[in-house]
């Protein structure tokens, strides 16, 4: 019996925020995976080692979390304005799938650094000192984002000392704002209200914030489930009825919100909706052993990504947090203190995250022009990645 041999694919392994994963330029990729669909996605799985019934990803370049098994396709700009046309595929672990329904805000923070790398932007617009401004269209969701990419020399500079919760090393600050964060073309608040009561057969009813900025969240309260807000992932990740709980809720609510017609169709839609719950600001340790005062933060949030409590905070519910805190009433907004404001500063279990964003109503409609956080993002590994011969 003979083998074919393995091909190799250009590749870059990028950290963005409290993320990682593997890059790609489209025009690099095998023919037949520079269209979506089944090849492309059967190359993606292969790559990141997926799936994989032992949930550790050995064979592959995935790190067995829902933050580390990620993959960006970059392309020059289809939308005028813009540089560079950002693709993001969510990589289920133990499943054969990719889930092309969002974001990944963290990511977000590396694709500015990598179009430059890769000459997707014009060379006229890098200066040889100072900020180029990468206009980015999100092509799964179709929005804007705009990253702030530092430049010394006429190179992306990677190093510096902004320190970010969840990442152990400091690197060069990367402001991104989030252009119109919310998501897809329906209504910021697609059930019409603030608050709502969701109603999950067999375990309870709850209110809840059901929200499309950054990433379609939905919120709870955390005393209503049980929890405190200042929980870390051995907490619940080990819960498997909570786990369970949470993921009837996630399906409930994705219903709720319009984003399927059946609960039975959300295994096939794993990236989205979040589920995320808030509570007050209270004392706590972090995973990392930092202690995090109550008067460091204005309120607590913790979020399941992937089916499992995610170990800081995910880019795009980090949007969805801040734009919820600015509008008077919603759940996030009512455990931050209520009222109105511009950033929120949260809590979650590697440490704390600022967000700003502001919320305006117009003609009965909330609306927010944009959320604006910063990130870093650094270079791990470059050249081919090799899979065995699968097209």
């Amino acid at each position: 019996m003979s083998f074919k041999p393995q091909i190799k694919i250009p590749a870059t392994y990028i950290r963005g925020g409290t993320s990682k994963g593997v890059f790609f330029n489209l025009t690099d990729l095998p023919q037949a995976a520079q269209v979506a669909g089944e090849a492309r996605d059967a190359m993606l799985l292969r790559v990141i080692g997926s799936p994989d019934p032992y949930g550790k990803q050995t064979d592959g370049m995935g790190g067995a979390t829902s933050s580390t098994s990620k993959t960006v396709i970059l392309s020059k700009a289809s939308v005028p304005e813009h540089d560079v046309d950002y693709l993001f595929g969510q990589v289920a672990i133990d499943r054969a799938f990719v889930d092309w329904s969002g974001n990944c805000g963290n990511l977000t923070a590396a694709v500015g650094s990598f179009a430059i790398y890769s000459g997707l932007v014009d060379s006229d617009r890098i200066q040889e000192n100072g900020v180029c401004t990468v206009r980015i269209w999100q092509a799964n969701i179709k929005k804007t984002i705009i990253a702030h990419v530092p430049i010394t020399n006429g190179e992306v500079q990677e190093t510096g000392d902004f320190e970010l919760d969840g990442v152990t090393f400091p690197a060069a600050e990367v402001p991104v704002e989030f252009v119109d964060p919310s998501d897809g073309d329906g209504a910021m608040f697609p059930t019409g209200n603030l608050v709502d009561d969701l109603e999950v057969p067999g375990i309870g009813t709850f209110k809840a914030t059901m929200i499309n900025a950054g990433i379609p969240t939905i919120f709870l309260n955390a005393d209503e489930i049980g929890y405190t807000g200042c929980e870390l992932q051995e907490a619940i990740n080990g819960d498997n009825a909570a786990l369970t709980k949470f993921e009837t809720i996630r399906a409930y609510g994705a219903v709720k919100m319009g984003l399927i017609s059946d609960i039975s169709e959300a295994a096939a839609r794993q990236h989205t909706p979040k589920v995320a719950f808030v509570g007050e600001a209270m004392d706590y340790v972090s995973s990392s052993g930092k202690a995090i005062g109550k008067n460091d933060i204005d309120l607590n949030v913790r979020a399941l990504s992937m089916g499992k409590l995610h170990h800081a905070m995910m880019g795009t519910a980090a949007v969805a947090i801040g734009t919820a805190a600015a509008i008077p009433g919603t759940l996030v907004n009512l455990a931050a203190g209520g009222g109105e404001r511009e950033s929120v500063c949260f809590g979650h279990p590697s440490g704390t995250l600022r967000v700003g964003a502001k919320a305006s109503c117009v003609d009965g409609e909330w609306q927010v022009d944009k959320a604006i956080m910063s990130r870093s993002a650094r270079i791990l590994m470059e050249g081919w990645v090799r899979i065995p011969d699968i097209f």
